[in-house]
């Protein structure tokens, strides 16, 4: 009888730890999704295709390409062959998907900066997708090319769900860098005005990668709206949308 009664307290126990764990684990009721986290980082651009030509209707997060081994392909190349980012290595493409990738396919380069077309997060293969077009107009083409390519960033099996945000986008940065480039120097203190002389007109606010949340307001004002994901946070204006990633400035759109 005592024998009975212990298995039966140690069955509701296992019950009791089941349950509660699988509490722990579960996601929080309306908490947004690692694809809508990514989403807000990497802004995917929008294209059209017309007469075989390729136009960036809505331009997207400008990347820069931090790994050699991505093969592009023409836009309008109906095979694409996906280089694959694992254990810490960017992997090229196999041969086969090489060949049947084309002979116009090559090589993009380090320092190649693009913009992200498609962005898809697989939590059962571990996997977040990106697919890519150059952008001619960052990278100076005068004969634009718009070359493309599908990169597969895979995650150690059964991990990806459970990785923080902002580890999944370290892991990104190994391979897509954001464009700091278009970075601009601090504004000047303004010149003394001069007796008489009309006063000189005032400049409009300017916001910079890496600016403080304090920064910006002190130039924009208090936001219509924010959104807060933890370590990111998305401040909405009229017509502007600032996201700050550690309480800095990564993305004007």
């Amino acid at each position: 009888m005592r024998r009975a009664i212990t298995l039966a307290v140690q069955v509701v126990a296992l019950i009791a730890v089941t349950v509660l764990c699988g509490y722990a684990a579960a996601p929080q009721e309306g908490a947004p999704s690692l694809q809508e986290q990514l989403g807000a980082q990497y802004k995917v651009a929008k294209i059209a295709y017309k007469s075989g030509q390729v136009t960036i209707t809505e331009p997207g997060t400008v990347l820069v390409i931090q790994q050699a081994g991505i093969l592009g392909v023409p836009p309008l190349n109906l095979t694409i062959a996906p280089a694959t980012y694992k254990d810490g290595s960017l992997h090229p493409p196999a041969g086969m998907a090489v060949s049947m990738a084309g002979k116009n396919a090559r090589q993009l380069t380090v320092g190649d900066k693009i913009y992200v077309t498609k962005l898809d997060v697989n939590l059962k293969k571990d996997r977040v997708t990106f697919r890519i077009i150059e952008c001619d107009t960052c990278n100076g083409s005068a004969q634009p090319s718009s070359y493309k390519s599908d990169i597969f960033i895979d995650f150690p099996k059964g991990t990806l769900q459970t990785t923080s945000v902002p580890d999944v986008e370290d892991t990104i940065a190994k391979v897509f860098a954001l464009d700091t480039s278009t970075t601009q120097a601090p504004p000047t203190s303004p010149a003394p005005a001069t007796p008489g002389a009309a006063p000189a007109p005032a400049q409009p606010a300017s916001i910079q990668l890496g600016q403080t949340i304090d920064q910006v307001v002190a130039a924009l004002g208090q936001p219509e709206k924010t959104v807060n994901l933890g370590s990111k946070q998305i401040y909405v204006y009229k017509d502007l949308k600032v996201t700050f990633l550690d309480g800095k400035v990564t993305d004007v759109q």
